[in-house]
């Protein structure tokens, strides 16, 4: 049994929503890097994950919501930290940690005028 079961599931809803952000900024930025093809919302993407960097490189690559569903769940208690798949969530840094240099390496060339088309343009 949970100890603070109303918290335990705000911390783990409110996890599951930022992972869902920052997975869909970070596949809009690389669009934007591949493509070229400006999206209004990068505006929104660039300011959210230079955050979310900042924020897991300050908690020393760990996500502090992790450590907040752990104290929630009490002592002993396995809980997952997000609703989605723990498959999934598990890959996270593996899977978005290279993603995420890329797309901003590719922005920051198209914004220096290194890259101007598209592919197949």
């Amino acid at each position: 049994m949970t100890e603070h079961p109303l918290a335990l599931s705000a911390a783990r809803g409110l996890h599951t929503l930022i992972y869902g952000v920052m997975a869909v900024a970070t596949v809009g930025l690389l669009y934007v890097g591949i493509t070229g093809r400006f999206l209004p919302s990068l505006w929104v993407f660039v300011p959210l994950l230079s955050v979310e960097i900042v924020v897991f490189a300050a908690s020393g690559l760990k996500c502090p919501l992790t450590g907040l569903v752990d104290r929630y769940a009490g002592a002993g208690v396995h809980m997952a930290d997000t609703y989605l798949p723990e498959t999934l969530t598990r890959h996270t840094l593996a899977i978005f940690g290279p993603i995420l240099p890329v797309a901003f390496m590719l922005l920051a060339a198209r914004w220096a005028g290194l890259i101007t088309q598209g592919p197949g343009q």
